[in-house]
């Protein structure tokens, strides 16, 4: 998969220096191109790279911030998509002193690209005075603009730079999300789910509050909050698997897991790993399945990973449940040889375990 930095192909900067000069004739479109792809272009990554043409458009456009937001704005229409984030992040680059100028802005140009990321150093400048920006936009009638209300202020968003006060007290986000909480758009409610699931990794207990307060509200809520309590579902709190239903009873009387077998034994990097086990349960119960690999480390150390096996509810009796995965370098993971310990989960509590080994030719 070719990174996302080469979306900034030289066509398509022609093509937006030609617009603008289409519109502010004194955009010197030859100087523009030859200062976006100077001599530290290649070795720039994607942030660096929209950066840095946000950065060079403010010795093109003219000197008055409101005469060139003026013009981008005038833009937007066809300026869209994901490459054209280089707007925003101009005005959070050279618009913190111009409050109604950059809010208008950041709000034009959310639609066409995306303003979460460049929301934030307003957010760090003046957190109270943003956040109420913020909630009056979660009456907006575009999707976008009430997705930027709940994504813009995620505490841990990623790729963006932590919201530190937010991260040590969210509660004032929870005007913001309570507000979105039912909206009519799912892009809107996966955005909430993952603000929520943001703040239960620093606070679980303000998300478990609201997840047992509001969990009934509609079926698209109950996603919701099933969806921003992922995290904890995962790490197997009692408190939210109680909530969603799951752990009524016993269950590691009633539930069994038995006969875990691992093949290959022995597999290279690329191949597939293939494992079975027999489930049973000797009385209706409701459970959640995970299974986990202890990777090996580039220290040798091994670090678990969990991943979601299909739940169930009101199960009894028995079933053999077979399961498969292709063992293959990813961007956020690296594979290592050695022995890997892979174990089956009930409600995050293992209860069998076998191995394989992982050889990775070469090393």
């Amino acid at each position: 998969m070719e990174p996302l930095k080469h979306m900034y192909t030289p066509e398509l900067l022609e093509g937006f220096a030609l617009k603008v000069s289409s519109v502010y004739p004194a955009f010197n479109q030859q100087d523009f191109l030859q200062a976006v792809f100077d001599s530290g272009w290649e070795s720039r990554e994607l942030k660096d790279r929209y950066r840095h043409i946000a950065q060079l458009l403010a010795g093109f456009l003219p000197a008055d911030y409101d005469e060139a937001i003026q013009i981008l704005e005038g833009l937007t229409g066809e300026c869209r998509g994901f490459p054209y984030i280089f707007f925003p992040e101009f005005v959070s680059l050279f618009g913190l002193e111009h409050w109604d100028t950059s809010l208008r802005a950041l709000r034009s140009f959310t639609p066409s690209s995306s303003s979460e990321f460049a929301v934030r150093p307003f957010i760090e400048l003046d957190q109270e005075r943003m956040l109420a920006q913020m909630l009056a936009w979660t009456q907006d009638p575009d999707e976008h603009v009430r997705r930027l209300a709940s994504e813009g202020c995620r505490p841990r968003l990623p790729w963006g730079k932590p919201l530190r006060r937010l991260i040590a007290d969210p509660l004032p986000l929870l005007p913001i999300l309570n507000a979105l909480l039912q909206d009519e758009s799912e892009y809107v409610r996966r955005s909430v789910a993952n603000n929520l699931n943001d703040i239960s990794k620093d606070h679980p207990e303000v998300v478990l509050k609201l997840a047992a307060a509001h969990l009934g509200a509609s079926r698209d809520t109950d996603r919701l909050l099933k969806h921003a309590c992922r995290t904890l579902l995962k790490k197997g709190s009692p408190d939210a698997l109680r909530i969603f239903g799951f752990g009524s009873g016993d269950l590691h009387t009633l539930v069994d897991i038995g006969e875990l077998r691992i093949e290959p034994e022995t597999i290279r990097l690329g191949e597939q790993l293939r494992f079975s086990f027999r489930l049973a349960a000797s009385l209706p119960a409701s459970f959640r399945l995970q299974y986990a690999i202890d990777y090996v480390k580039a220290n040798g150390k091994t670090a678990a990973k969990r991943f979601h096996l299909p739940e169930r509810k009101a199960f009894s009796g028995a079933e053999v449940i077979s399961w498969s995965v292709t063992v293959k370098d990813f961007t956020t993971r690296k594979h290592y040889p050695g022995y890997h310990r892979v174990s089956i989960l009930v409600n995050g509590e293992e209860r069998a375990f076998a191995g394989f080994m992982l050889e990775i030719p070469g090393e």
